[in-house]
């Protein structure tokens, strides 16, 4: 019998990352089953409310994430983005992330929808992927957050674009660091 895979890789990269101590942590984690879920989590310190905003504010966004984004915070809402400073919301460039719940300053589900603009096998798995966001308020004033992007496969295919968000993903979360810890100096 198979013995369940709890943790297939751990990136583990050296302890300092851009001459500072890494900050975001990515585990892919699997279960019995052939899905695997991405792990990311930080600390940053910063407020959970001032955190929250960051993840749920047009300009909050905006300040770290993407150039261009519309939030309409609300079960059944959705955030528009556009990664492109020349774009526009709408056009064939917005990526759109329905916002399926939240409870606020402390959980937040988000299900992208999946365009022409992804590869192929994603669109037959498009009603699979979640993004689970917790946010832990720290007695010290910190938040710690912990994503878990669900949807994921066991196969080839998923494996690369996984190795593709990983570092992707790490440097946007970079960004919301260096925003959020340059707000509160």
């Amino acid at each position: 019998m198979k013995k369940p895979l709890s943790v297939l890789i751990v990136i583990l990269l050296s302890s300092i990352a851009f001459g500072q101590e890494r900050r975001v942590v990515s585990t892919i984690d699997s279960t019995q089953t052939p899905e695997l879920v991405l792990i990311q989590e930080l600390t940053v310190k910063a407020p959970v409310d001032v955190v929250w905003k960051a993840y749920t504010t047009k300009e909050g966004w905006e300040s770290w994430a993407v150039p261009l984004a519309e939030v309409d915070l609300k079960v059944g809402g959705r955030i528009r983005s556009n990664y492109n400073k020349n774009g526009k919301i709408g056009d064939s460039t917005t990526i759109v992330t329905h916002i399926i719940n939240y409870v606020p300053n402390r959980l937040l589900t988000l299900q992208a929808e999946i365009t022409d603009n992804f590869p192929e096998f994603m669109k037959e798995d498009a009603e699979d992927f979640y993004n689970v966001i917790y946010f832990d308020a720290l007695d010290n004033g910190d938040t710690h957050i912990k994503s878990f992007g669900i949807g994921y496969k066991n196969t080839p295919k998923y494996l690369a674009l996984m190795n593709y968000f990983i570092p992707a993903n790490e440097k946007t979360l970079m960004n919301l660091i260096a925003y959020l810890e340059r707000e509160e100096d």
